[in-house]
């Protein structure tokens, strides 16, 4: 083999962004994730903390799904914008917020192609949104050029080796992810965050924290999960019946290994990061 050749071969491989786009939309489209959603709420409520929202503030939701930070941030007086290409999730953080007569602006969204003016925001989030898009560095680019100078963009993104980053793992045993697509698991690594983010920021403050997942049991948990959490409603619809056996032996072994209940519920604490950047 020429050195040439060589090259060419070793060369990374492109993933198809677009459609891999598509067939996540469609994954997120189906289901209702904010069955699941809601049980993250005190996500989105500590990372409004830890940016420490002043009101008044504008503050953006990006792929906000049904809200948790976007009702987390209007609590605190802010002025929020809530966005996802999920039109659906929208409607149900609409509803959230009609039931507790919260002032927010609801706005369909493409996290890679953000609507809105340069530096139009003083505090950009996202809770386990963001971190799903295809084309990292470009939703990464769009997080910041929408922020202010001296404004904070806050995350809350789940780490490889945490609870649903292994669950993720598993999924992609059965289902493997394209070949060159990165992981949404990297957002939840520091040396990632870095990369995309570190040019700009003038910090980026990261700490780990724990959510726990508390069902009814491990089988409750897989059952809400198969029914209403579209990349497992999906993964379960793609496989045979064998496989799908499979998946289900595997996913309930990984929660009996994580599990710290011992009454027959479940609470499985999943790691995430909790991301601080401020701009330069």
């Amino acid at each position: 083999m020429t050195a040439s050749s060589a090259a060419i071969s070793q060369k990374p491989v492109q993933p198809d962004l677009g459609a891999l786009k598509l067939r996540q939309h469609g994954a997120w489209s189906s289901g209702d994730y904010a069955i699941v959603g809601t049980t993250l709420q005190i996500v989105g409520e500590q990372l409004c903390e830890a940016l420490d929202l002043r009101s008044g503030q504008k503050v953006l939701d990006v792929a906000a799904g049904n809200g948790n930070a976007t009702l987390a941030a209007a609590r605190r007086w802010c002025d929020v914008v809530s966005t996802d290409y999920v039109p659906s999730l929208l409607e149900r953080g609409r509803l959230r917020a009609g039931a507790e007569g919260l002032p927010i602006e609801f706005k369909e969204a493409d996290a890679e192609a953000l609507d809105f003016a340069d530096a139009s925001f003083d505090v950009v989030v996202s809770t386990f949104g963001v971190m799903f898009t295809p084309d990292q560095d470009k939703a990464a680019a769009e997080l910041t050029r929408v922020c202010k100078p001296g404004g904070k963009i806050g995350l809350a993104n789940w780490t490889p080796e945490g609870f649903i980053g292994q669950l993720f793992k598993t999924l992609g045993k059965y289902l493997p992810p394209p070949p060159g697509a990165k992981s949404p698991a990297l957002w939840g690594t520091e040396a990632r965050l870095k990369e995309m983010f570190g040019a700009s920021a003038a910090s980026i403050r990261a700490e780990r924290r724990d959510f726990n997942f508390r069902y009814r049991s491990p089988e409750h948990f897989l059952d809400i999960f198969k029914s209403y959490y579209g990349p497992m409603l999906k993964a379960f619809a793609a496989l045979d019946a064998a496989s799908q056996q499979g998946l289900r032996s595997d996913l309930l072994a990984l929660v009996g290994k994580l599990n710290r209940a011992d009454d027959g519920t479940m609470v499985v604490p999943s790691e995430y990061l909790e991301v601080v950047i401020t701009k330069r």
